[in-house]
C-alpha cells in the first residue's frame, strides 16, 4: 500500500528567491468526504487521477494511489467534480537536502501560501529555512479539499 507521509506549514517570509521550479495546477474533487479523496489534477502539461485516504492520528500519514491520465480524460473528469476548484502554483524550494513544495493559491484561496515537506517516516527530523510558519499538519481546514468548500477568503 503506497503511504504519503508528509508535513504541512504556513510560510511567513519570502521563499520564492530560493525556488528552483514553479508549476500551475488546477485540481477539482471527484470525492472528498473525510474517508478519501478522489481529485484529478493538472500539473503543468501532465494529468493525473488521485485517492488519498483519511488520515492518521497525526495528520502526517495516509494512503495515495495516483496514475496519470490524458488531459482529455482530465477534461472530462474535471465537469464532473464537486462545486469549486484549486488553482495554485507550486513552487520547489530546495533547503538542506530536502524538499519543500511551497504552494501559492489564487481566486477564492489568494493569499494562501502552504508548504509541505514529503518525509520517510513520520520521526524523520530537518531544519526548518526561515521561511517556515506555524505547523498546520492534520489541521483539516488546510486541505486542499476542504478549500474548495471554505476558501481562505471566508474565514476572516
Amino acid at each position: 500500500m503506497a503511504q504519503e507521509i508528509e508535513r504541512k506549514f504556513l510560510v511567513k517570509g519570502d521563499f520564492k528567491q530560493f525556488a528552483h521550479q514553479v508549476t500551475r495546477i488546477t485540481q477539482g474533487y471527484l470525492s472528498s468526504v473525510p474517508e478519501r479523496a478522489v481529485r484529478v489534477r493538472m500539473k503543468g502539461d501532465a494529468c493525473f487521477l488521485t485517492i488519498k485516504g483519511k488520515g492518521n492520528a497525526s495528520g502526517m500519514s495516509r494512503y495515495e494511489w495516483e496514475k496519470e491520465i490524458t488531459k482529455s480524460e482530465f477534461e472530462e473528469l474535471f465537469l464532473l467534480c464537486e462545486p469549486g476548484a484549486i488553482d495554485k502554483s507550486r513552487y520547489l524550494v530546495i533547503f538542506r537536502d530536502n524538499v519543500f513544495e511551497v504552494d501559492e493559491f489564487y481566486g477564492e484561496n489568494e493569499g494562501l501560501l502552504l508548504a509541505e515537506i514529503e518525509l520517510n517516516h513520520e520521526e524523520d527530523e530537518f531544519e526548518k529555512p526561515e521561511w517556515l510558519g506555524e505547523e498546520v499538519t492534520g489541521n483539516p481546514l488546510y486541505y486542499n479539499s476542504n478549500l474548495t468548500k471554505l476558501p481562505y477568503s471566508t474565514w476572516k
